[in-house]
């Protein structure tokens, strides 16, 4: 007897958006009926492209309540996000099933989780972040909203990412540490002191190389 599955719509049209794709089609509950996007970015996908943004209000009267943004930069994606929740969608999760959640971590709405992906037991995993391919989130850490922790990179317990914060490639973060909204942390860096908001890390152990400009 097969099970009525829930229609979904994927918001973005470039590689992140493929991956997702990828992990959508593994989740049993939901159909997804096709992408939108300002631009189509890849060739590779396997749904239909359904044009504009514009089209999401016809969507909805057409049946789909289901929604999940696929975009990589987080800004782009918080405002996306808060554009498709005005509309009335639900935000969905999509989490790999090669990935390990401890079933004691709290998840929000709108998160991507990759495939190796670790969250450990009392994480908190904020609306709309990312937790990319074999990211490892331990135990107590809270991972806020829109941010993104990028393959490979390693939190260690009782980690703090405050909202849009870049962890990039190969990062490591000590225990207890607290990492500033809208912050980036380059490549390979060691994060053994707290970063303050608004600004750039590199190195080791991670010094601030810059203010950023941009304010949320």
């Amino acid at each position: 007897m097969s099970t009525l599955k829930e229609k979904m719509v994927v918001l973005g049209s470039g590689g992140h958006a493929c991956v997702l794709l990828d992990i959508a089609e593994t989740c049993s509950e939901f159909e997804v009926v096709g992408c939108v996007a300002q631009e189509r970015k890849s060739t590779e996908f396997s749904v239909p492209f359904l044009g504009d943004l514009s089209n999401l209000p016809q969507l909805l009267a057409d049946g789909v309540r289901r929604a999940f943004v696929a975009i990589g930069d987080n800004k782009n994606r918080q405002q996306v996000t808060a554009r498709v929740l005005a509309l009335g969608f639900d935000l969905v999760n999509l989490i790999s099933p090669q990935a390990a959640v401890s079933r004691r971590a709290y998840l929000g709405n709108g998160i991507a989780i990759m495939p190796g992906v670790v969250v450990n037991a009392g994480a908190r995993l904020e609306d709309g972040c990312i937790l990319n391919s074999g990211a490892i989130v331990e135990h107590d850490c809270r991972i806020g909203p829109y941010s993104h922790v990028a393959p490979a990179a390693a939190l260690a317990g009782n980690v703090e990412i405050e909202e849009g914060a870049f962890l990039a490639v190969g990062v490591r973060v000590l225990p207890g540490i607290r990492i500033g909204s809208w912050t980036t942390v380059g490549a390979g860096a060691v994060v053994i002191r707290d970063l303050p908001s608004h600004v750039t890390a590199v190195g080791v152990p991670a010094r601030i190389l810059r203010r950023n400009d941009f304010r949320s």
